[in-house]
């Protein structure tokens, strides 16, 4: 059966992710040994034994999140079949390449500390905010983020996660009025969400340079099969293509109901399966298209049903 992939980002992390799957699986031992190495550092105590509050910060949660989904398909990459294409959500992003074989799990990882580093330091620079609007449709939340605009500072439509699902991100004042307004337009609930920066925002252009270097300099062959890119929703098949999705993604929205859209028209019929911690991006499917089932495997029992 052929294979869509799927690569969660922030906010599926949590103390005791990914120590089943070192415990069960020689390969995804060695994929997590083979992080902690690069890194310099124990990655791995801090995914399994916390403190919750450090691996919060976005410099550990991405190669966190990171090195569990690439523990992942270590470890069910012989048994997928064949794969016709993959979409990963912000940083999850950058486990699709590394899936497609473009980047390997050591290069990916240090890519996305840097990142990580690089965002929590924009958004030191300039604090900004984001908040999730649910229940009402991405266009309303973006005629409210234009009106917030202004002297008060910026608001933008970030995550597009379903049609009914959109997370507004930017300078605080801004997003508190954006989300003031998409409640008077009908949205049933206004989330202040808890993170470091205004990701996906303008206010990310502090990190553009660095990352940009950094993927100038990586390692990053052609992707064994297309990547459907967050900033355009469009797949990608060549290197140079992808480091610039890469960068574009830092500042712009991540399209994901134009991404399933795209990979369900890339592939229909295929099975979609969500490779790394969590479920997010299978719930967040069943609200965007009405057929595909999502597969989770991010668990040792569910990897075991898997390749059973």
């Amino acid at each position: 059966m052929v294979s869509v992939l799927l690569f969660p980002g922030q906010g599926a992390q949590k103390v005791g992710m990914g120590k089943d799957l070192a415990e069960a699986f020689p390969a995804a031992r060695e994929t997590f040994q083979a992080i902690d190495d690069a890194l310099g550092e124990s990655l791995t105590r801090l995914m399994w034994d916390g403190p919750e509050e450090r691996l919060q910060l976005t410099e550990h949660t991405q190669p966190a999140i990171l090195a569990h989904s690439a523990a992942v398909l270590a470890v069910v990459r012989e048994r997928l079949g064949p794969v016709a294409a993959a979409a990963g959500h912000s940083l999850g992003e950058y486990s699709a390449y590394h899936a497609a074989g473009a980047l390997s799990a050591v290069e990916a990882a240090k890519l996305v500390r840097l990142r990580g580093e690089l965002m929590r330091d924009a958004g030191e620079r300039r604090r900004g905010g984001m908040s999730a609007v649910l229940g009402l449709a991405t266009v309303e939340v973006e005629r409210a983020c234009r009106a917030a605009s202004g002297d008060s500072g910026v608001a933008v439509a970030a995550n597009l996660n379903t049609p009914d699902q959109t997370v507004i991100s930017g300078d605080p004042a801004a997003v508190q009025r954006a989300g003031e307004l998409c409640k008077a337009a009908g949205a049933k609930r206004v989330l202040p969400l808890k993170v470091s920066g205004a990701f996906h925002s303008p206010l990310m252009a502090p990190a553009v340079p660095g990352v940009r270097a950094a993927l100038a300099e990586a390692h990053f062959a052609e992707p064994r099969f297309p990547v459907v890119a967050n900033a355009s929703g469009e797949p990608v098949s060549g290197a140079v293509e992808a480091r610039h999705s890469l960068v574009d993604q830092l500042t712009a929205p991540v399209r994901w109901v134009e991404c399933m859209e795209r990979l369900a028209r890339l592939a229909p019929g295929a099975r979609f399966l969500e490779l790394g911690p969590g479920s997010v991006l299978g719930g967040l499917l069943k609200r965007i298209l009405p057929a595909p089932d999502c597969l989770s495997l991010g668990t040792a029992a569910e990897l075991e049903r898997f390749l059973a």
